[in-house]
């Protein structure tokens, strides 16, 4: 399990052996949201503004409540290091008992979204179709919080590829489904986006349900009678919490701010909307990559921190910091000589394409910082560390990115208001400042740990 020198060619090939299957994974649910909005398009307009409101709803509850569930992964990973894989099956329990009670919360908040709508001056039919989607979809919202932890434990013993191949039968479940559903065909009821909701549901279910039975039957996890009724054990419970809590609410920080610049660039008119839209749509696809390398950090390094290796934690470290940097450089590149040609792949308007590939410039400054910043989120998890990391990146959003964003986008104060420019700049120096502040929080606790093993 040990890698040989502080930059290896092995180290570098169990990363991405892990990386690559989560990043397959993750871009098969970032589909499933593409067919979505594509088949309710198709279906008509109202039915797709219902689905957009609904996404922009339970999307962020149901992050930040997975995000609760991602300290199951640096947990069990612990536990792998050290060999105890019996102890395993006590925090997949716990994390089970905290999947169903947060997905028993997220059902109950779903489903009185009135107010909500109320508030956005949401009425009529598309307020009824927001609300159904929304009723329909907070059925799958348990099965998905029930896929996440066991996602979560089964990347913290190292098998990711299962997750890959299950990612992708849910999309090719989700097509058919979405089909019948939304058009009515082969004698089902035409829902329109109502039944979007519902496919979202049957698919979540058939993530939870498949992910089970693979933890159930494959030779990896037989032994372990993982699948049976889960008892309350305080100390994993409490511990799981302790850790997942500052994951979740720094993932909700993060979706907010989004959802914030949203709503504040909105009296700019359509086209500037729709040029941030295309921005933010084609950096989320990019910045799986990282996210896929940093939960692979995460996995690699609790394992070396649970055999007690900190110098192989910090060799993964090295190796991870370097991936992602090669990898945004390239990216940053990419972007930059390309930020039309992208542009134009999402419209055909020259005002929009124009403003589109400005934001992109700007965007592929900000994949440098933000590469660093999610590498540097992932270790720190690896050490089990979330609480700080989440003050670091409120500060970094909330404090200086947003605020400076808004000076330079829709005031005068330093220059002349920039628009949707002065937002992404804003984000630019934000995460900046985040990447430094988790990369010397990395350096902090690579030190004490070191300090504390001898070594």
């Amino acid at each position: 399990m040990k890698p040989h020198s502080s930059l290896s060619f092995q180290e570098s090939r169990h990363i991405l052996a892990l990386a690559i299957p989560i990043l397959i994974a993750e871009l098969s649910q970032a589909a499933m949201g593409f067919v979505d909005t594509l088949m309710a398009a198709r279906y008509g307009a109202e039915d797709l503004a219902a689905v957009a409101l609904g996404s922009g709803i339970w999307l962020p509850v149901v992050i930040s409540l997975g995000g609760l569930l991602m300290a199951v992964t640096p947990m069990v990973a612990n536990h792998a290091g050290s060999d105890q894989l019996r102890r395993t099956r006590l925090i997949f329990h716990q994390g089970v008992l905290i999947a169903l009670l947060a997905g028993i919360a997220a059902w109950l908040i779903l489903r009185n979204m009135a107010p909500v709508l109320d508030l956005m001056q949401v009425t009529g039919s598309l307020k009824e179709k927001t609300l159904g989607y929304l009723d329909a979809l907070s059925w799958g919202i348990p099965g998905m919080l029930l896929y996440q932890g066991a996602r979560s434990y089964s990347e913290g013993l190292g098998k990711t590829k299962p997750l890959m191949k299950i990612g992708l039968f849910a999309l090719l479940c989700n097509i058919p489904l979405n089909y019948l559903l939304i058009y009515g065909k082969l004698g089902f009821p035409e829902l329109g986006g109502v039944g979007c909701g519902w496919a979202t549901t049957i698919v979540m279910w058939i993530m939870a349900l498949t992910t089970g039975c693979y933890l159930h039957y494959s030779r990896h996890f037989r032994s372990l009678f993982l699948i049976s009724l889960p008892r309350p054990r305080a100390k994993y419970f409490l511990t799981i919490l302790k850790i997942g809590v500052p994951i979740g609410f720094t993932l909700l920080i993060e979706v907010s701010m989004f959802t914030v610049i949203a709503l504040l660039i909105a009296r700019l008119g359509e086209n500037v909307i729709a040029a941030h839209q295309i921005t933010l749509s084609f950096t989320g696809m990019v910045f799986m990559i990282p996210l896929s390398i940093s939960l692979a950090l995460t996995i690699r390094i609790g394992q070396f921190i649970g055999s007690k290796d900190p110098v192989g934690a910090t060799i993964t470290a090295r190796n991870g910091y370097a991936i992602v940097c090669c990898s945004s450089v390239i990216s940053c590149s990419l972007i930059a000589l390309l930020s039309v040609q992208i542009a134009s792949l999402y419209s055909s308007d020259s005002d929009i394409v124009q403003l589109a590939s400005s934001l992109l410039l700007i965007a592929a400054i900000f994949q440098i910082p933000d590469a660093i910043q999610v590498a540097s989120a992932g270790i720190l998890r690896g050490h089990k560390d979330t609480a700080v990391p989440l003050m670091i990146v409120f500060t970094a959003y909330w404090l200086i990115g947003l605020p400076l964003g808004y000076v330079l986008g829709l005031t005068d104060i330093i220059i002349p208001a920039t628009g949707a420019r002065g937002f992404w700049l804003g984000m630019v120096a934000g995460l900046s400042v985040g990447a430094i502040l988790l990369l010397l929080r990395y350096l902090t606790i690579k030190s004490k740990c070191n300090i504390a093993t001898g070594s």
